[in-house]
């Protein structure tokens, strides 16, 4: 995974350790990490994706935060 050019949020500030990060391998398939732990890599599909994003624009996670 070392070879995935990440990104992180113009939203995060500096060089923060606790920022999701995404990148996009040859065939566009999408991989997130957190920025403390980079060797954790989720890998996932445009359309789910997209879908976990529209969710938690909506709103639907916020019962999980403290």
């Amino acid at each position: 995974m070392s070879s995935l050019h990440w990104r992180k949020s113009s939203f995060s500030t500096g060089d923060a350790p606790n920022c999701v990060e995404l990148a996009a391998d040859p065939v566009g398939r999408p991989h997130l990490r957190e920025s403390d732990d980079s060797e954790a890599v989720i890998a996932t599909t445009p359309a789910a994706l997209r879908a976990f994003l529209r969710a938690a624009k909506a709103g639907r996670f916020d019962h999980l935060a403290p």
